[in-house]
């Protein structure tokens, strides 16, 4: 069984950085596309960034393009979501999640198999 464990949200203040991370355990991660979504009270599950080993590619959506950095270390199995330049628009609760397979796109909450608990991330002077 497949586990993903987030950490490293907390409140920052606007223009700050912040780093999550994504544990995985249960399987190797490079056999993974894994992504980041968040969720603010209210709104719909909204895709950040993902990233596929196998093609060492990344994706992001565009309101954290140029700020939001994803990347993987495969020696830890842990996959990292590097945040700069944070505005209060960014507060959310952040979600790791996993998937072998992408069946239809990497924005797509409903092609992801495995989802972790969410850490928050608040961005507020």
């Amino acid at each position: 069984q497949v586990q993903l464990v987030e950490s490293g949200g907390g409140l920052v203040q606007p223009g700050a950085s912040l780093r999550l991370s994504c544990g995985v355990s249960g399987e190797t991660v490079t056999k993974y596309a894994i992504g980041w979504f968040r969720q603010s009270p209210g709104k719909e599950r909204e895709f950040v960034a993902a990233f596929r080993w196998t093609y060492g590619s990344t994706y992001y959506a565009d309101s954290v393009k140029g700020r939001f950095t994803i990347s993987g270390d495969s020696a830890k199995n842990t996959v990292y979501l590097q945040m700069s330049s944070l505005k209060p628009e960014d507060t959310a609760v952040y979600y790791c999640t996993g998937s072998r397979y992408i069946l239809s796109s990497y924005s797509d909450p409903g092609t992801y198999d495995y989802w972790g608990q969410g850490t928050q991330v608040t961005v507020s002077s």
